[in-house]
């Protein structure tokens, strides 16, 4: 049995992992021109998501915040909508 209520919470899931870890990658393990890239490819996305689609994804996110323990983890999914674009 999946942990996961949804197909939308799964890869709501992987998409704030990849991103967090992406974001707190320091430049000896990720090269910065990369993580610009990916983080844009991750925006891109955001930006061609349907508003319903965009509304899914951010109630998961408000959800996934308020379940969350990690003090960091909890601030970037705070920041999450406004920096990729869900908030539009």
């Amino acid at each position: 049995m999946s942990q996961y209520p949804s197909l939308t919470w799964a890869l709501a899931d992987a998409l704030v992992n990849l991103t967090w870890f992406i974001e707190s990658a320091d430049d000896e393990h990720m090269n910065q021109d990369d993580a610009v890239k990916a983080l844009d490819g991750v925006a891109a996305v955001v930006d061609r998501m349907s508003d319903s689609q965009r509304a899914e994804l951010q109630q998961v996110i408000e959800e996934m915040t308020a379940a969350e323990t990690h003090p960091g983890r909890r601030e970037f999914l705070k920041a999450f909508p406004d920096g990729f674009g869900l908030g539009k």
